[in-house]
């Protein structure tokens, strides 16, 4: 296991870099915003590739808006018109996407410095302490996230706990490009997903309420095809996110970890299948990815240059009685887990 100085914060705090090894993968994690920031994988000619974007800089992660690689909280994803009622009351949060909430707010888990608990040669524990009131959420929540690595892959596993009652979602933002970070657009790897439904948006990406059937759609990804297949199809749900960026609703859920999704590059022969404890997915096909700074090693990352697969309670849950319940209870225990496990085929 290492651990080193990766850079310098503004205000003289220094951020770490930490690598584990495990499974016959290799990942390094940043103490700012709990990111992920390389995850390199076996490939099918004997060689590894890094299959997650990121930056080479402190600087380059505090200018760029993509959430690269980073833990997301207290509410992943959007919530509409920046405000949710918990026991009767409004709590306002920050507007910093049009009129909604997104990943938390302007200061949120991914803007934070996280704290190593624990490091092992095939594991990292991360804890942060996210006070009444941050963000406009209220309760103090304690946050405790695991990342290891062994046979089965990257594990994620999230606890928290808080002492007044809040909601709570978390995930991580990674982008995966399974040709390699650097490699260009991902429109030719190929995704599936096991849902057979999904949560339709209006404008701003905020569900209407309604669970529909993928059936006849371009949603229906239940049989793997090219991401950049329908992507841009004349559907209104795909013209008003520019490509996918929506929630699948996972079949079977039963807080046990299930099937999600899964992944192809068949240039390198990586495969990616993704399971969790939560009820959602959200795929994102990086629509937006263009105008940040350069990416590792220079490379210069565009739309559509890495994919996300973000678990989740779906997306305004808060907001929608009819949504799997995101609400934490003073003295309740959060927990979540999330594995991506990498083959080669």
């Amino acid at each position: 296991m290492e651990r080193k100085a990766f850079g310098i914060l503004p205000d003289g705090r220094t951020v770490e870099e930490l690598t584990i090894h495990g499974g016959g993968l290799t990942a390094s994690i940043l103490t700012w915003g709990g990111i992920l920031r390389t995850l390199w994988v076996p490939t099918k000619d004997g060689s590894t590739v890094d299959v997650f974007l990121g930056m080479d800089t402190v600087g380059d992660y505090l200018q760029q808006d993509k959430y690269l690689g980073a833990l997301i909280g207290r509410y992943a994803n959007r919530i509409g018109g920046a405000s949710f009622d918990l026991g009767g009351k409004i709590y306002p949060l920050a507007a910093n996407d049009g009129p909604n909430s997104l990943h938390g707010g302007p200061g949120g888990f991914d803007r934070q410095m996280w704290t190593v608990e624990n490091q092992t040669e095939d594991s990292v524990t991360l804890t942060l302490e996210s006070p009444d009131g941050q963000e406009g959420y209220p309760g103090n929540l304690s946050v405790r996230v695991v990342y290891l690595l062994d046979g089965d892959g990257l594990h994620i596993r999230y606890e928290a706990t808080t002492d007044g009652d809040t909601i709570c979602n978390l995930t991580n933002h990674a982008y995966f490009n399974l040709s390699g970070h650097s490699s260009g657009p991902v429109t030719d790897q190929e995704i599936q997903i096991f849902a057979d439904r999904y949560t339709p948006t209006l404008p701003g990406s905020i569900p209407t309420g309604e669970i529909a059937p993928v059936d006849g759609t371009p949603m229906d990804l239940r049989v793997s095809q090219p991401m950049g297949l329908h992507a841009d199809d004349d559907f209104a749900q795909l013209k008003l996110a520019g490509g996918y960026d929506h929630n699948w609703v996972i079949n079977g859920h039963d807080g046990t970890l299930r099937p999600a999704a899964r992944a192809v590059s068949h240039e390198t022969g990586v495969v990616l299948e993704t399971r969790t404890t939560l009820p959602g997915i959200q795929f994102y096909g990086g629509n937006y990815l263009d105008h940040c700074p350069r990416g590792k090693g220079g490379a210069p990352y565009a739309a559509r240059w890495g994919f996300c697969l973000e678990t989740q309670f779906f997306p305004d849950s808060p907001n929608h009685a009819n949504f799997p319940s995101a609400v934490l209870k003073a003295g309740e225990t959060y927990r979540s887990e999330t594995v991506y496990r990498f083959s080669v085929e």
